[in-house]
């Protein structure tokens, strides 16, 4: 592989990786630890999701 090549896939997962922390931080907010206090809880709406039981 070139130099070239090498240095365009390095800017490319750069750019891939900076592009999924901005969405992480901004769009992708941890809806779970906001919502639920224990893992119990969150297990179980998870579960409820999933299978469409909601209640």
């Amino acid at each position: 592989m070139s130099h070239l090549g090498r240095m365009l896939w390095v800017l490319i997962l750069v750019k891939v990786a900076i592009l999924f922390l901005v969405l992480k931080v901004f769009f992708f907010q941890d809806y779970l630890d906001q919502r639920f206090d224990t893992p119990e809880q969150k297990t179980q709406y998870v579960l409820e999701a999933l299978s469409g039981r909601n209640e």
